[in-house]
């Protein structure tokens, strides 16, 4: 811990307010709140804290705090500076969905719809419905059921949804009001929780058409009651007061937390939304975090009311989220809230194996692989890899994995200008100079380590362009192959020398996945700028034969050899003036 901690740590306030937590580069890596600033702050530079914990401590350089006057305005600065910030050890609910909703225009001839927005246009909204084909198939039901009008704008014929009895016909026939209100009343009926008697009433009519002998009806009442218990009551748990609530359940191991969400539409559970992330706070306050960006980060619309288990401060989410907020304490709505946190531990649980392995193959492997170099934990790794064929269209492309993982929005590739020939060494210093000289002219990051693939040569030319004409200090490595082009070993050091690596450990699968993966990113750009290479065509060096007099003639004339024989005239035909017609039946004799 540096000095400049030690000294901000015994000045903090007691007070409710935000921490910032910042890196070498001055960037923000975790924003948190706390009840009490002294006491949060201090925990995580004394005591013993988890490996995780450790991981993010290891990289806090300083940090600053924001006082707030209550805990919810606390909460309230936490998401926003989260939301503008995006620090990289805050992994909650950074994305943004919108759920759908049914819709009842509000038309002269109306029409049900699937949409995601909600507007103040006098139309009538059911939903929402987490699941997007629920909604969908509701939809499909109802269209079977109610004749509303199906398309878009009003044609000038009958189509064939008015042939299917499923729609009145309003762009031929007239169709009154009353007619048109008394089907939205229906639909509004059914998904306002009246299916039972919708279903009640096409049974009775299903024993008539039977009775009547007319099968055909029978068999199509039938199917569609078959529809209404498939899509409204396949869900078995219920409340009897049709309440829309979100139910949430949570539990925590090891440094992480998972959340599962219930979502209860007219007293059915229609789906559910399940979270596993990291967390760095008290269990308590990350849960209450996480509902908060759960409505306004993640755009999640409001229920009438949500459960949440003992002991959440409902009376805080309350006020922050404006609707009825409850813990329950009997009854079915306890066993629900239970049921989601049962839940909460087997997701936990089943996918802490993954999570374990998957960080074996990222952060652990990087602090191995610092281990082993003898170097900070290199976060961010840039590589370098050339490919050309004989010195032809020589390209060099460079990848970034940050904290193990690939992060291809960074990756580049370069055209090498200045080296003649398959110099692969001249082509690594030219590569190395463009890169790094952007990187300090435009206050770019400077990798925490830079792989080369190739052996000394590549990294002495590549270490001679940083150190001696950039000035900078970066641990820099070779990766050498074998016979079968396989990652065979790591060089490095002044003098480079060889790296013993586990062959069976993580930190060499990582090094192993970068030359994979710079290799395969050079390859693929060499490949992209010799398939342009092969279309060019003798008519690109004839004066006045652009691109489309180019595809206008080859067009007409399917090939090289067909033009040669062209006369003047058939040249003009196309439309091509004298003079070019002549300059390029010239240029093409000559060339023959």
């Amino acid at each position: 811990m540096n000095r400049q901690i030690t000294e901000k740590l015994a000045v903090l306030p007691a007070q409710p307010g935000c921490y910032l937590m910042k890196d070498k580069y001055n960037t923000v890596i975790y924003v948190g709140k706390s009840k009490k600033l002294k006491n949060r702050v201090r925990s995580y530079f004394t005591g013993a804290n988890d490996q995780k914990t450790q991981r993010l401590v290891h990289e806090i350089v300083d940090f600053e705090y924001i006082v707030t006057s209550s805990e919810i305005e606390a909460l309230i600065l936490e998401m926003n500076l989260i939301k503008k910030y995006d620090p990289k050890f805050n992994v909650l609910l950074k994305d943004d969905k919108s759920y759908p909703y049914l819709k009842v225009t509000a038309e002269e001839h109306p029409r049900l719809i699937v949409t995601r927005k909600v507007k103040k246009d006098k139309g009538k909204y059911f939903g929402p419905y987490p699941n997007v084909l629920a909604a969908r198939e509701t939809k499909k039901l109802l269209d079977r059921l109610y004749p509303l009008r199906k398309c878009n704008k009003m044609p000038d014929r009958v189509c064939l949804y008015y042939h299917m009895n499923q729609c009145l016909g309003p762009c031929v026939y007239p169709v009154s009001q009353e007619t048109n209100q008394s089907i939205v009343q229906s639909i509004t009926s059914f998904l306002s929780g009246g299916h039972k008697e919708i279903k009640k009433d096409l049974q009775q009519k299903m024993f008539q058409a039977s009775e009547s002998l007319d099968f055909e009806r029978a068999k199509e009442l039938r199917d569609q009651i078959q529809h209404i218990e498939a899509v409204m009551e396949k869900q078995k748990m219920t409340l009897n007061d049709e309440v829309d609530r979100d139910i949430f359940g949570y539990a925590y191991d090891k440094g992480w937390m998972c959340v599962q969400v219930f979502f209860v539409r007219q007293g059915k559970l229609i789906e559910r939304d399940v979270s596993i992330f990291p967390f760095f706070d008290e269990p308590d306050d990350t849960f209450l975090s996480y509902i908060g960006r759960f409505y306004f980060h993640q755009n999640h619309p409001k229920p009438k009311q949500i459960l949440v288990p003992a002991p959440t401060d409902d009376k805080l989410l309350q006020e922050l989220l404006e609707l009825d907020v409850r813990i329950p304490y009997r009854g079915r709505k306890k066993e629900l809230v239970k049921l989601a946190e049962k839940n909460a531990q087997l997701a936990l649980k089943e996918k802490f194996s993954l999570i374990e392995r998957d960080e074996e193959r990222t952060i652990k492997a990087i602090d191995q692989l610092g281990e082993k170099l003898n170097i900070e934990t290199p976060h961010r790794i840039e590589a370098f890899d050339n490919s050309n064929i004989q010195g032809t269209d020589p390209v060099s492309a460079m990848v970034v994995f940050i904290d193990g993982r690939p992060m291809k929005k960074e990756y580049r590739k370069y055209k090498i200008k200045h080296v003649k020939g398959p110099d692969d060494y001249e082509t690594m210093r030219e590569v190395v100079r463009r890169r790094y000289s952007r990187v300090l002219k435009e206050g770019l990051p400077l990798p925490d380590l830079i792989v080369i693939d190739g052996g000394k040569g590549q990294m002495n030319a590549a270490l001679d362009v940083l150190e001696n004409e950039l000035g900078l200090d970066i641990p820099l490595c070779g990766l050498a192959k074998d016979e079968k082009h396989r990652t065979s070993e790591l060089v490095y050091g002044n003098p480079p020398a060889v790296v013993p690596l586990n062959r069976q450990s993580q930190e060499f699968y990582l090094i192993q996945r970068i030359q994979d993966e710079v290799h395969r990113f050079a390859i693929s750009f060499h490949r992209q700028l010799r398939g342009k290479s092969a279309f060019k065509s003798e008519l690109d060096a004839i004066p006045g034969v652009g691109e489309k007099r180019r595809k206008l003639l080859l067009t007409h004339f399917k090939s090289i050899t067909e033009i040669k024989r062209a006369s003047m005239e058939e040249l003009m035909k196309l439309g091509i003036p004298q003079p070019t017609a002549e300059t390029i039946l010239e240029h093409l004799k000559k060339d023959n």
